[in-house]
């Protein structure tokens, strides 16, 4: 190594020492040259850049227990011309690095930008990879570059903020995270391994626990709102079985004590998570669980969610973990209500009822707080001051929910936020005294999945929406999802609606939403307290039935091709332009005896159908005919 290039790695030094990565109260851990980190080590074996086979390593290995699917190497060059090859700048255009290995190694030796993508992509492997590249002797004068590179992924992008802006020069670590964690792929990759952890945790507690289906989503919830006590996850692992049950509740306790919020509906929160706290196998040493079930479920949801919680304040973990226990429920989940709304449609739903950072938004029926998670992400992106941020926090959202597990899990996903929860009302939407409550907040945006009913011909789901609309202020926006029945179906729910209420619109969703639940449902879109045939106005129609997203066999209903960002801006804007597309979308005057939907008024457009289509559409009808009718002769079997 030169002399120079000694001077390089000091100017590293001096501004990750500005930024306190050397800070001894953070678990930020710097390496050079080397890294005793297993995992690192055998990956980097396969790295030397003079390909002899030896332990290859970057400059700087960066890496915290806090985020340990996340690796920041830094390579270094004295010289600014050192900076990056011509090849490497043309592979980097296709997102990859294309040649083999040989070749690359040779320019790895002498350019920082191919040495440190040289490294990352064999760690990458492993580990989430953000690659910085720095050559120059002084400070001012340095070229640093910034890469990306995530977990079992080839492609090489630049790390950008959540605006989409080039991230320039070297930012500090939680920067380093923030920027990296919001990069599509990265959410991808970590969601998919949150869902997997769900699963195992789900065996786990069946297999170990004995938790009964409704205390599984309340232990998540409740430990995760213990591990937002900082001395609590520090000290957890000092505990005696018997003693870590007691300090968890107590810690639960003092965290929905802290709100500034009526004693009795603090009990209410607190009171679901009390069977808990005294279950029987929990505080138990067991086998190879000297500390305890509860010690190691608290163990697995401190290094599995809590990373992805304090990063990602847009997602409703809480309602993922409940939604992915009910897989494992038995009975049919529609004949109990639960229809847990998908998290790509909650946020659909801000977006169409165009929510700010000066709306008020209520849930009549809140569930897990899935909308109400969506509707405070859109509107703090709106935010600009702490009082507005605080303002959203404390006036801003308001919930109803009546089970009291359920209200406990919306209330710990409002807790892990930071506030919200001061306008959740545990109780029935109908009650004459929550009705006056959440009245008052005179509310312009409601947002409603409401109970499925057990029986197509009820349509109660529309009193539901009924009652949302007569909560909100005139000229507030209503978004409900139910069952397409009530849109096709005479009902004198309707004829109520429409009397107070206008019908804006109606989009058909996917048939296969809410999979594994087979119901089918439509969106509802209504301006609150101004009569429908005194708006004078038609209402439009979208025919939404492809999402992007497929089924999967193990991992369920996933936008496995990306192609819901691009989908949901078509909708979005369609729907906010009232646009007109043969085969898409079409405005009607309706009443209430008619049917509200796309597909009763909507035009076939057959110039784009071709013969492959065709065909394709008709072999599936086949198909379908003769497994239905496989299936009715089964069915006659049987009853012979």
């Amino acid at each position: 190594m030169s002399k120079n290039e000694r001077k390089t790695e000091n100017i590293v030094r001096d501004v990750l020492r500005e930024y306190g990565y050397f800070n001894e109260s953070n678990d930020i851990v710097i390496e050079e040259q080397k890294s005793n980190i297993d995992e690192v080590r055998k990956l980097l074996r396969a790295a030397s850049k003079s390909g002899g086979g030896g332990i290859g390593s970057p400059e700087f290995i960066v890496s915290s227990p806090s985020n340990s699917d996340f690796l920041l190497v830094i390579e270094c060059k004295a010289s600014t011309k050192d900076h990056i090859s011509p090849v490497c700048l043309r592979s980097l255009d296709l997102e990859t690095i294309v040649e083999s290995q040989t070749e690359y190694s040779k320019r790895a030796q002498r350019f920082a930008t191919d040495g440190v993508l040289h490294y990352a992509t064999q760690l990458a492997k492993e580990f989430n990879v953000v690659a910085v590249a720095v050559s120059g002797e002084t400070k001012s004068g340095a070229r640093i570059d910034n890469y990306l590179i995530s977990k079992g992924s080839a492609k090489v992008r630049p790390l950008r903020t959540k605006e989409g802006t080039t991230v320039t020069g070297i930012v500090s670590w939680p920067d380093y995270i923030e920027h990296a964690t919001y990069d599509p792929a990265v959410q991808r990759i970590r969601f998919d391994e949150l869902m997997a952890f769900s699963r195992e945790l789900h065996e786990f507690m069946r297999d170990h626990a004995k938790l009964t289906e409704s205390q599984k989503p309340l232990l998540v919830s409740g430990t995760l709102i213990a591990l937002r006590n900082k001395a609590f996850a520090r000290a957890y692992e000092e505990y005696t079985p018997e003693e870590l049950q007691r300090e968890w509740m107590r810690v639960i306790k003092d965290e929905i004590h802290k709100a500034d919020i009526p004693k009795a509906k603090k009990d209410n929160m607190a009171q679901p998570y009390s069977g808990i706290a005294v279950h029987p196998e929990l505080g138990k040493a067991k086998g190879k669980f000297p500390k305890g079930i509860l010690h190691q479920l608290i163990k697995r949801l401190n290094e599995k969610v809590w990373p992805f919680i304090s990063v990602y304040h847009d997602f409703d973990v809480v309602g993922q973990f409940y939604g992915e226990f009910l897989k494992y429920t038995g009975g049919d989940k529609k004949a109990l209500g639960i229809v847990l709304t998908p998290r790509h449609i909650t946020e659909l739903f801000a977006l169409l009822a165009n929510v700010t950072k000066d709306s008020r938004v209520l849930d009549i029926c809140a569930g897990t707080g899935g909308f109400l998670v969506s509707a405070m992400h859109q509107m703090m992106r709106y935010a600009q001051t702490e009082a507005q941020r605080t303002k959203i926090k404390s006036q801003g959202l308001i919930g109803v929910e009546q089970q009291p597990e359920m209200f406990a899990l919306a209330a710990s996903n409002m807790i892990l936020r930071g506030d919200g929860k001061a306008n959740l009302h545990q109780g029935s939407c109908f009650d004459d005294a929550i009705t006056k409550a959440i009245t008052q907040h005179k509310c312009d945006v409601g947002l409603l999945n409401p109970p499925f009913s057990q029986s197509d011909a009820d349509q109660a789901e529309l009193y539901f929406v009924k009652h949302m609309l007569d909560c909100l202020k005139t000229g507030g926006t209503g978004v409900a999802i139910v069952p397409i029945s009530c849109a096709i179906s005479p009902h004198s729910a309707r004829h109520e609606l429409l009397k107070r209420h206008t019908l804006e619109a109606v989009m058909s969703m996917p048939n296969d939403l809410f999979s594994p639940v087979g119901t089918v449902t439509c969106i509802m879109v209504f301006t609150a307290k101004i009569p429908h045939s005194t708006s004078n106005r038609k209402t439009w129609f979208g025919y939404w039935r492809e999402d992007g997203f497929v089924k999967t066999k193990h991992r369920g209903r996933i936008d496995l091709y990306e192609r819901w960002p691009t989908i949901r801006e078509r909708w979005v804007e369609s729907f906010r332009n009232r646009e007109v597309h043969a085969g898409e979308s079409v405005m009607v005057t309706v009443t209430a005896e008619d049917e509200w939907c796309a597909e009763a008024y909507m035009e076939t457009d057959y110039s784009t159908l071709n013969r492959g289509e065709f065909e394709r559409e008709l072999k599936k009808y086949v198909a379908f005919k003769i497994l239905n009718e496989d299936l009715m002769m089964e069915d006659d079997e049987e009853v012979e």
